[in-house]
């Protein structure tokens, strides 16, 4: 069930994506804007406005479900790197995120994981540069 409140879809979506993803999620938005800004409208209105939303998973867990979902797939590098940026705003470490990749190397195969544990790599790295560690 979506918790009520007086924000609109798109109002929502704003801060939670602002929230989850960052400045991450801002570079996505602002890549849509002179291709397709009604698409970069339905990104903050449906994921994030309608579903991260909902009661039932804390953020955390939604970034791991995402996390996982993105290695599996193997096809969407560029989001996944956004979702494990995500996914450590909130929380998820980055043992957990490996070991969520690793996982997936059951269900999705081996080249799945391998390319989704380069992407966890390149984020952790571009993080650790960010801060100086």
């Amino acid at each position: 069930m979506l918790h009520q409140t007086t924000e609109t879809r798109g109002e929502r979506g704003r801060r939670l994506l602002n929230e989850i993803d960052g400045a991450a999620g801002k570079a996505v938005i602002a890549g849509l804007q002179d291709i397709a800004p009604d698409f970069a409208e339905l990104l903050f209105e449906f994921p994030f406005g309608d579903i991260y939303a909902r009661d039932g998973l804390s953020l955390r867990d939604r970034e791991i479900a995402t996390v996982a979902a993105l290695s599996a797939m193997g096809t969407a590098p560029k989001q996944l790197g956004v979702h494990v940026h995500g996914a450590l705003n909130v929380g998820v470490t980055r043992e957990e995120i490996v070991e969520v990749m690793m996982q997936m190397a059951v269900y999705a195969g081996f080249p799945a994981a391998l390319n989704a544990l380069g992407v966890a790599k390149d984020v952790i790295a571009e993080r650790d540069a960010e801060s100086g560690d």
